[in-house]
């Protein structure tokens, strides 16, 4: 399982990709330049939900961070458990 912290630093980086692919024409030129320029017209019904995907799973890491301050309140009470008998 993707703890919060990697789940918010991956959603954010293949955000920021999808981003620049769909806002850019790096993508069209690539395709292009490999010979798969035909697949230009195509390129939204992939990119738009790749970029819906990134964002969400962002926001699920954001969220789930938020929830996990709670665990860390339980082991720091643990800590002091052991430490004071």
């Amino acid at each position: 399982m993707m703890t919060p912290q990697r789940s918010i630093k991956v959603g954010l980086l293949g955000f920021l990709v999808a981003a620049v692919c769909c806002f850019t024409p790096l993508l069209v030129g690539l395709l292009a330049l490999v010979g798969l320029g035909g697949l230009i017209g195509y390129v939204d019904f992939l990119l738009w939900p790749v970029l819906i995907f990134f964002l969400g799973l962002f926001l699920y890491g954001i969220f789930k961070k938020g929830w996990s301050s709670e665990s860390c309140c339980a082991e720091k009470r643990a800590e002091q458990e052991k430490t004071n008998p």
